[in-house]
């Protein structure tokens, strides 16, 4: 079992957030421990979180318009101060280690040159990440990315590309830096 997971109390505020997050969110699953100062926003039916998923202070997690989805897989560690904006899709697999500061988008703004950018529409493209993947702190996923099961993420990376199974990446942008033995 994990530190964190291994220390972790729940207390009758932990039940409590989890209670009045039940009835907004399209699925919350059993267990889940939600710290305090996380908000699920604009349209938190669409998000699903499965069962004992652990979400630390100050998340936010926003599915950002009627058509948009997230979904967390069980077991998963959303870290302190993390950001999930899905404007398409953004599927988080089982078993997930997501690291404090980290910004998951499936977004970006157009920059077409003839146009002020706050005023062009958003590009988007769904993101997924497989199983047992290890984010670390102040990373950035960027749209269209696949993260494959058992990848790691060094920290202060930026990806922009997908990452096969087992490999560790980093960097700005993350290129390969390793395999997991």
């Amino acid at each position: 079992m994990s530190q964190l997971r291994q220390y972790l109390k729940f207390t009758w505020k932990h039940k409590l957030r989890a209670f009045r997050q039940k009835g907004r969110l399209g699925k919350l699953g059993n267990k889940v421990y939600i710290d305090k100062s996380v908000e699920f926003m604009r349209f938190p039916k669409n998000i699903f979180v499965g069962d004992e998923v652990v979400v630390k202070e100050g998340a936010r997690i926003c599915s950002c318009n009627k058509t948009s989805e997230i979904k967390i897989g069980e077991r998963t560690t959303i870290g302190y101060h993390n950001f999930i904006f899905s404007s398409s899709k953004i599927e988080i697999g089982d078993d997930c280690l997501i690291a404090p500061f980290v910004y998951i988008v499936d977004s970006n703004h157009q920059i077409e040159r003839t146009q002020l950018i706050n005023q062009q529409p958003n590009e988007t493209a769904p993101i997924f990440i497989g199983n047992g993947v290890w984010i670390a702190s102040n990373v950035t996923v960027l749209k269209g990315v696949t993260i494959n099961e058992g990848a790691v993420v060094a920290a202060n990376s930026v990806v922009n590309s997908n990452i096969p199974a087992f490999e560790i990446w980093g960097g700005s942008p993350a290129k390969k830096i390793g395999e997991r033995k």
